[in-house]
């Protein structure tokens, strides 16, 4: 979401706002998507993600701060888990109002921060990337035939392995 964001304020720059609000929204209505499933019963696939001790901790977080939870959360980039934090939020009935608030916060001043930096950044993002474009292309589908063997190797080999063990 945040390189279309970049990339669509870059291209019309005199629209970042707009960009940056209809982000927000996506990102608010996914949320709360989340928040409602596992409101209904995600205690169990929550616990089995991210196992017991992990759903533990986070529930721990919750009671101590669930809005800076949220906050953070919405803040923060991809590699952290945020649909466990969304999950975690519904599972333990967090209010409702709480959990909009938050959550729209964090991702008004994640959009917002992402499209203005589109703004003002972007031409030179897309003319850095447009000359590195091919050499980028070919190390992503060398990296990705790589990840694909090395998922093969796991899943038949190690894996394998590892239940015949524990059978």
């Amino acid at each position: 979401m945040d390189a279309f964001v970049i990339l669509l304020s870059a291209s019309r720059p005199e629209w970042w706002p707009w960009c940056a609000s209809m982000a927000t929204v996506g990102e608010v209505l996914g949320g709360y998507l989340t928040y409602r499933l596992a409101e209904r019963g995600g205690q169990e696939i929550l616990e089995r993600k991210l196992g017991k001790s992990r759903a533990g901790k986070l529930y721990k977080l919750f009671e101590k701060g669930g809005f800076i939870t949220v906050f953070a959360g919405a803040i923060l980039p991809p590699p952290f888990p945020f649909t466990s934090v969304l999950m975690a939020a519904g599972v333990m009935r967090y209010p409702r109002k709480q959990f909009f608030s938050a959550l729209t916060a964090g991702r008004v001043v994640r959009c917002f921060a992402a499209a203005w930096f589109g703004r003002i950044y972007g031409q030179q993002m897309i003319g850095f990337y447009s000359r590195i474009y091919r050499p980028a292309t070919y190390v992503l589908i060398e990296l990705a035939v790589v990840a694909g063997v090395g998922t093969l190797i796991y899943y038949k080999w190690y894996r394998h392995r590892t239940s015949v063990r524990t059978s």
